[in-house]
């Protein structure tokens, strides 16, 4: 049976690239008579909050979407998540890595549109050696887990065999091509396997067919994919959509205190109004 989702992050109240990508998904599980999942990826502890929550199950009742119950948050879930961490840990796919945010930035070219540089920008240092390493975790520094594209292509015996369906605007076959995301941060030391690794340790376990979400996150599906491949994970069908985009042409975001749908119900636009606007 055909079975998405809609995953937002609690970290802020949601706009109309939110809508937009929820109403897609929905409108898409109920055309295949299927099955629409509401998920809450709260594994940033640090900004997200239980006000946000409440805004999306707010802002999505009013869309006219409904969902399953109960709601599946990640928070819920780490020890599955961590534990996803340590297999990888085990076949020598992770190492620790110790720059800090100002270096990453440095070494991003201080890319300004990055949210996270260490996380969005292709970064092949590798680990330092074991002697630093055990002088540095001696003295309790931060680390980030990174995925060693090397070690894993080694383990996989390459990443050519790797493919995935897309059925979006251009539909076909595609190969995993992770290296142009570099050696991505999986985890870390104070919080434990991040939302890479959430991500598709829940669509397994809530069985999920078909992702569909916006062609901004097009390129994790390789990295995704791989991680699929490495803990023994079904590869759904992805379906990656255009993006709603803001009066200066960029992608609508939270950071840049996008109109929420929250501000546009106060002023009296309506459900309908918002759906028409969307093409929905």
């Amino acid at each position: 049976m055909f079975a998405t989702r809609f995953a937002p992050s609690p970290t802020g109240r949601l706009h109309l690239g939110h809508a937009f990508s929820a109403l897609t998904a929905w409108t898409a599980a109920r055309e295949a008579d299927g099955r629409f999942v509401l998920r809450i990826e709260d594994t940033d502890f640090t900004r997200c909050r239980p006000e946000y929550e409440a805004g999306v199950f707010q802002d999505l009742a009013w869309l006219g979407i409904d969902w399953e119950t109960p709601v599946r948050r990640q928070s819920d879930h780490r020890a599955d998540y961590d534990a996803a961490l340590e297999r990888l840990r085990d076949q020598g796919v992770l190492y620790r890595c110790f720059r800090t945010r100002k270096e990453l930035m440095a070494l991003a070219g201080g890319a300004p549109h990055a949210e996270d540089p260490g996380d969005a920008q292709a970064f092949a240092g590798g680990p330092v050696d074991a002697n630093e390493e055990a002088e540095r975790l001696a003295r309790g520094e931060a680390f980030a887990w990174r995925l060693s594209l090397k070690a894993a292509e080694a383990r996989l015996g390459g990443f050519h065999r790797l493919t995935w369906i897309e059925d979006g605007v251009e539909p076909g076959e595609r190969h995993a091509a992770p290296q142009a995301l570099g050696d991505m941060v999986v985890g870390r030391k104070d919080i434990g396997a991040g939302y890479v690794i959430a991500s598709v340790v829940d669509d397994a376990a809530q069985g999920m067919t078909h992702i569909v979400r916006g062609v901004d996150l097009a390129p994790i599906t390789s990295v995704q994919r791989v991680l699929q491949a490495l803990l023994d994970l079904p590869t759904p069908v992805y379906r990656h959509h255009r993006l709603i985009l803001g009066p200066d042409g960029r992608r609508l975001a939270k950071r840049d205190r996008a109109a929420t749908l929250a501000d546009m119900r106060e002023r009296g636009v309506s459900a309908d109004q918002v759906r028409a606007q969307l093409g929905v």
